[in-house]
């Protein structure tokens, strides 16, 4: 018998870091989108227990509510890429990091970034997964 091959898109396979972010946790827009604070709806591709609420860390796609910025994108469902949380987490060389704020930058549903900027840093996790993210930032830790 032949083995069965897998089917669909090729995941990229990242490290578990600590979850900093539930669902409602605010979050800060960093890019020029127009999005200032958004609120977390959801998290994408999260497995949990049931009734347990999904979390999410730096590198995860998340829905999210624009909660203040331009008036045509206040109260808009979009997604968000989380690029810096709170929250300590430890890499996988041993070191522990965390950031000043909880912050994300909008991104179309095939994961490309809606702005053409970001401001501040970006964790290392996000722009591994997310290339084009990693090439519109100024600062990779």
């Amino acid at each position: 018998m032949g083995s069965r091959r897998k089917t669909g898109r090729k995941r990229i396979v990242k490290s578990r870091t600590s979850y900093g972010l539930c669902n409602g946790s605010k979050i800060l827009i960093s890019d020029n989108s127009g999005a200032k604070v958004a609120r977390i709806i959801n998290v994408d591709h999260k497995k949990t227990r049931q009734r347990r609420l999904p979390q999410a860390t730096v590198g995860d796609i998340c829905t999210v509510s624009i909660r203040k910025g331009k008036p045509e994108l206040r109260g808009n469902l979009l997604k968000a890429v989380i690029i810096r949380q709170k929250r300590i987490f430890r890499r996988i060389d041993g070191t522990r990091l965390c950031f000043e704020d909880n912050a994300g930058v909008i991104v179309s549903p095939e994961g490309e970034p809606k702005g053409t900027e970001v401001r501040g840093p970006v964790a290392r996790e996000a722009a591994e997964v997310f290339p084009r993210l990693a090439s519109i930032s100024s600062l990779i830790i």
